[in-house]
């Protein structure tokens, strides 16, 4: 039996534009692929995560219009549609086989997700039994996505007679990902031997970027090599009756699955699609000369292309000639217009109408963040103007602590390095060097400085970033407590400001723009914590 999977983009909400591609997709998997069957992601037809618009009863019906409409166009191939299915005041998350003109039969994910990004029990009721329906002489069952994760369904669905499972998700990408996803399937066919193709969907969508890279698991758990990650494509695979083997057909493979390229990849694409998908073609980066602007100057041209991506200086009376001339180096290697704007009068001017509010209190951070401020109001007035979306580049180390000034450097609709802390933001930068040298190595080996005083380091108000992002690491994305992380070794009083530093800034990261997932625990949806709140 040959099976299609559609590894593909489907965008949240987009329900007529979704269905529409459906049928065109169905009709190129029976004609051009020769496929018996074609599977598509978890809730293609409306996109995941719907979120709110799954309370909203027009949608929910229009989902229904067009899904029967999708199947009254299914003849000569089986389909798998993944979509949410009302009844009544329950909605569940579904996937249905359409077959001959009609919906032959539904099955209802019995698994929820309530955790790190994930609020299904917020929309969804809970699927009860297993669903085989008989494909040619195939028994095949159908799961879909936390199912699999797990052992039960797959069980129950092998003792119903399944003798081939499909499986669509739509599965977040973060570090790791798909190591544990080798794993799982792994131990879930050794508990219940049965030949599995496991589909994901791919594209960004808000704070999330699913990577596709999807896999394809022999009876015998031989693993073939996971399909090409980040990239909307066809994948085709016979199945044997005999061996309970895959043969693929077409098969694109992933190329570098290093974590840094996999992570690189998911920045790409997370920030092409969000600019895409609301509307925008060109985007605006504040280009400093220091690696975080480089780093989100480079993503964006690979992400837009060059012409699509304008670089703007601002500099003031502490930029030093060398960020001037390392911003311009590295626009000129990439091909994207840069533009100067000096915020110095507009610093000076401020400076002197609020100085008498000031009266004799000493110089400290309120100028600095002033100047932060100027360059954040150009930005969003140059936005406006030209109609370019501005990327902001703060990393998650900073936005960790605080080391970021909210309607200065926070400006901007998205945010691609939000979930990549400042030691990745170096790694990533060497990475993407790793053929020719895009973003300078004097930008690199350059000590970070945010060049708000005379002779500023960040080192001067945080400690290293390798010591920084370690703690950040244990307390943030392990959620280790203090204690814990001195038990390994930090020095009790560094750690203690860290980790107050992170609650307290709570309330900053809450107005902060979207930025791509790639860590196990990103800020905003994956981490809620209490703004106010007596815990320390």
């Amino acid at each position: 039996m040959r099976v299609a999977l559609a590894q593909f983009d489907f965008p949240v909400g987009a329900v007529d534009a979704n269905a529409a591609r459906i049928k065109a997709w169905i009709a190129a998997a029976r004609d051009e692929h020769r496929a018996d069957i074609v599977l598509f992601p978890e809730l293609a037809l409306c996109g995941y995560p719907a979120e709110d618009l799954l309370f909203r009863p027009s949608f929910l019906s229009r989902c229904a219009e067009q899904l029967t409409a999708i199947a009254a166009e299914t003849r000569g191939i089986v389909a798998v549609v993944g979509h949410p299915e009302a009844m009544g005041s329950v909605v569940f998350n579904a996937a249905s086989v359409l077959r001959d003109g009609r919906i032959e039969a539904t099955y209802r994910k019995r698994e929820l997700p309530n955790y790190a990004v994930f609020d299904e029990r917020r929309y969804f009721a809970t699927g009860d039994r297993p669903l085989v329906v008989e494909i040619g002489d195939w028994k095949v069952g159908i799961l879909v996505c936390e199912d699999l994760w797990f052992a039960q369904p797959l069980r129950e669905t092998v003792e119903a007679g399944a003798e081939l499972v499909l499986v669509g998700n739509a599965s977040p990408y973060e570090a790791h990902k798909p190591e544990d996803r080798d794993a799982l399937l792994t131990r879930r066919i050794a508990e219940s031997p049965v030949p599995i193709a496991y589909l994901n969907v791919v594209g960004g969508q808000d704070e999330l970027v699913f990577d596709g890279a999807s896999v394809l698991a022999a009876a015998d758990a031989t693993l073939l090599p996971a399909a090409s990650a980040f990239e909307d494509c066809w994948l085709v695979a016979d199945i044997d009756r005999e061996t309970r083997r895959w043969s693929p057909v077409l098969w694109p493979e992933a190329g570098d699955e290093s974590r840094l390229a996999l992570t690189y990849a998911a920045l790409v694409r997370g920030t092409r699609d969000y600019i895409r998908k609301n509307g925008f073609s060109n985007v605006l980066i504040g280009l400093s000369g220091g690696i975080d602007s480089a780093l989100t100057l480079a993503i964006a041209a690979d992400a837009l292309g060059p012409e699509h991506v304008i670089g703007v200086r601002l500099p003031s009376r502490y930029t030093s000639d060398l960020s001037n001339d390392l911003a311009a180096q590295q626009a000129a290697t990439m091909g994207v217009r840069l533009e100067t704007v000096t915020i110095e009068p507009g610093f000076e001017g401020l400076l002197g109408e609020v100085n008498p509010l000031f009266g004799d209190r000493p110089v400290d951070v309120t100028e600095e963040n002033l100047q932060s401020r100027c360059r954040g109001t150009v930005l969003m007035a140059l936005s406006n103007k030209l109609g370019a979306m501005l990327l902001t580049t703060g990393n998650k180390s900073e936005y960790a602590v605080g080391y970021a000034t909210i309607y200065g450097d926070m400006c901007g609709g998205y945010a691609p390095l939000k979930d990549v802390y400042k030691t990745d933001v170096f790694a990533l930068s060497r990475w993407r060097n790793r053929d020719g040298e895009v973003i300078p190595e004097a930008v690199i080996t350059r000590p970070p400085t945010a060049e708000l005083r005379e002779n500023q380091l960040d080192q001067d108000s945080l400690p290293p970033y390798e010591r920084l992002d370690a703690i950040l690491d244990r307390f943030v994305d392990r959620e280790m407590g203090v204690e814990e992380i001195v038990a390994e070794g930090f020095d009790e009083a560094e750690v203690r400001r860290v980790c107050r530093l992170v609650l307290i800034n709570e309330w900053k990261r809450r107005q902060s723009a979207p930025g791509p997932k790639v860590t196990r625990r990103a800020f905003g949806r994956e981490r809620r914590y209490p703004i106010t709140s007596g815990w320390r």
